[in-house]
């Protein structure tokens, strides 16, 4: 399963940006999919999680600003951010979840290339 995401640029505050992340192979069934990201100088963090169903779970400081939406037939996952602040600045990594098909399954999680959001005036 490789990851393919996009869309990350410099905008000032307030301003919005969309960054987008599809899967591509075959053989594989896609569970959950979502979006880490990594701050200079500190720890990755989980920004949001998207299940299969659409069920989406957000960290507290982007509720609200962030929205994340998939396609399951394209296996792509979206992430609409608005209202954007400096501490959002970061690379932007999105994951995916898998399942591999027969008899012989086996699961794991891809990650895509990190996309660079900086929010600046």
């Amino acid at each position: 399963v490789q990851l393919q995401a996009s869309g990350g640029g410099l905008v000032q505050p307030g301003e919005s940006l969309r960054l987008s992340c599809a899967a591509s192979g075959s053989g594989f069934r896609i569970n959950t999919m979502g979006w880490y990201r990594q701050a200079p100088g500190k720890q990755r963090e989980l920004v949001v999680e998207i299940t299969s169903s659409g069920t989406a779970n957000y960290i507290d400081p982007v509720k609200g600003r962030f929205i994340i939406s998939r396609d399951n037939a394209k296996n792509t996952v979206w992430l609409q951010m608005t209202f954007l602040k400096p501490e959002d600045t970061a690379d932007y990594y999105c994951y995916a979840d898998y399942m591999t098909d027969g008899e012989a399954i086996v699961t794991g999680r891809s990650w895509g290339r990190g996309t660079l959001v900086t929010v600046s005036s």
